[in-house]
């Protein structure tokens, strides 16, 4: 198995470098598995929306067509998909991550009132406001 860093996947979707997108999508098509850590799918979010303006919607079909490739095994898989869930809800990306992983602890607590507003809305767990 391979794991890859956020540049590979950034190659692939943006095709900002066509050289380094051809050698990006042969070498994972050519993987039996790869490996693809949930804080690599933070930043590459991250990125897509700071570094290249992508819109949530956009962010959330890249990372979508991502994790359909069938030779992908995601970290947290489950938490990843529902944190995708909610983001396409509305929920900021990292936030509905920190959530989804949190899912096995008795509360979540947080400063955040949007991210506290946001996940009462979609009646996700116990939350605390501090």
């Amino acid at each position: 198995m391979t794991a890859v860093d956020t540049n590979v996947l950034l190659r692939i979707v943006t095709n900002d470098d066509k050289s380094q997108a051809a050698r990006a999508a042969a070498f994972l098509q050519k993987q039996d598995r790869v490996y693809l850590a949930k804080t690599v799918l933070l930043e590459f979010e991250w990125v897509l929306r700071r570094a290249y303006g992508f819109a949530p919607p956009e962010i959330l079909a890249a990372l979508r067509r991502l994790l359909t490739a069938g030779n992908l095994e995601v970290e947290d898989e489950v938490a990843v998909l529902q944190a995708l869930d909610w983001y396409g809800q509305g929920m900021n990306f990292a936030d509905s991550l920190h959530l989804a992983l949190a899912a096995g602890a008795r509360r979540f607590a947080t400063f955040d009132t949007v991210l506290l507003s946001k996940a009462r809305r979609l009646a996700t767990g116990n939350l605390a406001a501090l």
